[in-house]
């Protein structure tokens, strides 16, 4: 699997600790909610939002949206 996938490839402790959690009754590959975890609202104002600012500079920036939108800190 190695050659095959690189360094995509799960190791084998990984391997051996996702077997132990599905024989224990853990059926999901996804992470559970944390406390203190970000929780991201897509809404249809929020796509309105950052579309204007692509329709108003269109060499903008992921950061530069995210810091018009209020969505990380200034």
């Amino acid at each position: 699997m190695k050659v095959q996938y690189g360094d995509a490839c799960l190791s084998l402790q990984q391997v051996y600790k996702w077997t132990r959690k599905f024989m224990n009754g853990i059926s999901s590959v996804t992470d559970c909610p944390r406390p203190g975890q970000v929780y991201q609202v897509v809404t249809p104002e929020g796509i309105a939002a950052v579309e204007a600012i692509v329709k108003e500079n269109r060499p903008v920036t992921v950061k530069e949206i995210a810091r018009s939108a209020d969505y990380i800190e200034k």
